[in-house]
């Protein structure tokens, strides 16, 4: 399928990848050391030298707010102002007073401290404090030598090779055992490690919330050329280091 009809699947559903399982975030399970999906291919020995991606780590980032995270915002010393509501596809909440702040991208600490802030004219030394109530869904993409490629909504704990059954399956054109898997790290930058797939053999690999799985034709070398089409298409503050320099997209 051409890179052009993959972006506009891709930017249509940028607006909807988000949320996770549960209110602790939906972390699905790692493998454990030694087990299958373990082993991570450098990225230089892919042959991949276009895209400098962060050095893989199997931490956790912490949680951050995305579109469809429902959050409770309350002000114990002015209980009126106090809402629950969902943040909007644009990551934006609407706050009394204030108006429109950004929900998205940010961890809970940093929206308490940005509607504090927004609050400190209004109020005499406003307290905030924000609780995830609900999280939206946990979704994931699929691109590449993909029979149905899109953004999907995970069931539950599933590994990668089940989000590419998920799409459809592999084209015969694929290359299943070199698959990109492009994850936000802690600090907010992209890792990407390669992944056999194939079916029986390959690495069993949990998936979390807004991992991107491409698959090429012919080498991963064809991801610098994904990744630098579908950047604008990226959803709220994912970043890549670029030639070793992070920017935000």
């Amino acid at each position: 399928m051409p890179i052009d009809r993959r972006l506009l699947l891709l930017s249509l559903g940028a607006a909807a990848l988000s949320g996770c399982a549960s209110e602790n975030g939906g972390r699905m399970p790692l493998p454990a050391a030694g087990a299958a999906g373990g082993r991570v291919q450098p990225v230089e020995a892919a042959g991949f030298p276009e895209i400098a991606f962060a050095d893989w780590t199997e931490a956790e980032p912490e949680y951050l707010l995305y579109p469809g995270d429902e959050i409770e915002v309350a002000t114990p010393t002015a209980a009126e102002l106090t809402r629950t509501q969902k943040i909007g596809p644009d990551g934006r909440i609407a706050l009394p007073l204030i108006g429109q702040v950004m929900a998205a991208d940010r961890t809970i600490a940093e929206l308490e401290s940005d509607v504090a802030g927004a609050y400190a004219s209004q109020l005499l030394r406003p307290v905030v404090e924000v609780t995830l109530k609900q999280a939206g869904p946990l979704k994931i993409w699929v691109d590449g030598e993909v029979r149905t490629p899109g953004v999907y909504d995970m069931p539950g704990d599933i590994d990668a090779y089940q989000a590419v059954i998920m799409a459809g399956g592999f084209l015969p054109t694929a290359r299943q055992k070199e698959v990109a898997l492009i994850r936000r790290g802690p600090g907010g930058v992209r890792m990407m490690r390669a992944a056999d797939l194939r079916p029986r053999r390959g690495d069993i690999i949990a998936l979390r919330r807004g991992d991107i799985l491409f698959v090429p034709r012919t080498t991963l070398g064809e991801v610098a050329n994904f990744v630098t089409q579908i950047r604008n298409a990226l959803p709220v503050g994912f970043t890549y280091a670029i030639n070793g320099q992070y920017q935000s997209f």
